[in-house]
């Protein structure tokens, strides 16, 4: 059984294959004109969807096909490529321009994973016996998309991690004039509220001792797009120790989100010539 279904890795291969530079298959450059035929990038591709999903090891997926130092190597030259990050502007750009981003209902929120192999970001977590986790700030539209992330320790509270968060939308481009940022409890503060102002944005916060039903507000939506993406077992246990590794495969993570959401949204209203036969 495939990892994801044909009518999501088709399209998101096709995107990422144009975003690579043209490489011979042989080394041209070699002494003897005898190198062995370069790995296909669609075989690594596959292999980094595997890793995504399953959240198993390098060397667990590596086969005939294709080695484990193979996979790390090509990852690590589409990361200085910045090709993971720019398949996912293009992949929102895309949403936004079929479906249209949500973006004057903004939710954050944190949300905190194991990291047993220690690493960069990650820290002792205060939910966790104390163990080595990884909290990531997400932002996401009023429907869920996500938006982008920060990466920080398990032992980093939620508040201090709002503006770095916020500094994402510059990267947006054009905003509404109006804009709502829905927030739980742990950023009722005088502090939050001033960063909000300060930035002309609308901040609708749970407040702290008052039970809120989770549907009183639009805040269900980051959580929600939370557990997509820890449906991708890389990023619920996160093994990778280079904060640079994790953010790729984040980014490859909120591209098929982006992706999915975009096929299941047009699927009523669009016609094309791979449509599955069935709404995602």
């Amino acid at each position: 059984m495939p990892v994801l279904p044909s009518w999501l890795t088709d399209p998101l291969w096709d995107q990422f294959a144009a975003l690579l530079p043209k490489r011979p298959a042989v080394d041209p450059a070699h002494p003897l004109g005898c190198h062995r035929r370069r790995i296909s990038d669609r075989i690594v591709f596959d292999k980094l969807l595997q890793l995504l999903r399953f959240g198993c090891s390098y060397q667990a997926v590596s086969d005939t096909t294709c080695s484990a130092t193979t996979i790390r190597n090509r990852r690590n030259e589409w990361i200085r490529l910045g090709v993971f990050a720019r398949l996912k502007q293009i992949a929102l750009e895309s949403y936004d321009r079929i479906v249209g981003l949500v973006l004057d209902q903004i939710a954050v929120d944190d949300s905190i994973t194991k990291a047993p192999g220690g690493g960069e970001a990650a820290r002792r977590s205060p939910v966790d016996r104390g163990k080595q986790g990884l909290t990531r700030s997400g932002m996401t539209d009023g429907y869920g998309i996500p938006l982008g992330r920060v990466l920080a320790g398990a032992n980093r509270h939620d508040s201090p991690l709002l503006a770095p968060t916020l500094d994402l939308l510059v990267d947006l481009g054009p905003l509404p004039e109006a804009i709502t940022v829905h927030l739980d409890a742990g950023y009722d503060s005088d502090k939050t509220r001033a960063e909000l102002a300060a930035r002309s944005l609308h901040g609708r916060i749970a407040h702290k001792g008052e039970k809120v039903p989770i549907q009183a507000s639009q805040r269900w939506h980051v959580e929600r797009t939370h557990a997509w993406q820890n449906a991708f077992h890389r990023l619920a246990r996160c093994y990778e120790r280079r904060v640079a590794v994790i953010d790729a495969f984040f980014d490859l993570a909120d591209t098929i989100i982006t992706v999915r959401s975009l096929l299941r949204r047009a699927w009523t209203t669009h016609r094309w010539d791979n449509r599955p036969n069935r709404r995602p």
